[in-house]
């Protein structure tokens, strides 16, 4: 969400200082304190690789600050590479929940096979060793 945000005030013509700050105040949590410590930092003159680097001290904030650096000192627009790590954040989060839900679908069959296996003994197989055990004697 981070990437997407600050993709959006790139977009909307804000710069690198401007955008961190706006998405870390909209931001709760550390990452977006970090974020507010960053757009501070460029603000007073901080030197690029220093400021960036308080970001990337999360794991969230590693790959955003790899773009933004690397956009500022080149001088490239950011906005296609925060474009794609939001991409690869989207799809890690959706392959997380998918492995998840299939964590989930094993783990529910203990409980079924604790449930419904002592019961199927007692109303399908008991009577019928009962009646073959009549039969035999």
């Amino acid at each position: 969400m981070a990437a997407e945000l600050l993709a959006a005030c790139l977009t909307a013509g804000a710069g690198p200082a401007e955008a961190a700050t706006a998405v870390g105040t909209s931001l709760a949590g550390p990452l977006g304190s970090r974020l507010n410590r960053v757009g501070a930092e460029l603000r007073l003159g901080a030197e690029t690789a220093t400021a960036w680097a308080h970001l990337s001290e999360s794991p969230a904030g590693s790959g955003l600050a790899r773009c933004l650096e690397r956009a500022q000192l080149s001088g490239a627009p950011a906005v296609e590479q925060l474009a794609g790590c939001a991409a690869e954040a989207r799809a890690a989060a959706a392959r997380a929940a998918s492995a998840r839900a299939r964590r989930a679908g094993v783990l529910v069959t203990a409980p079924l096979g604790l449930c419904f296996l002592p019961a199927f003994l007692l109303v399908g197989v008991v009577p019928v060793v009962i009646g073959l055990g009549r039969t035999l004697l």
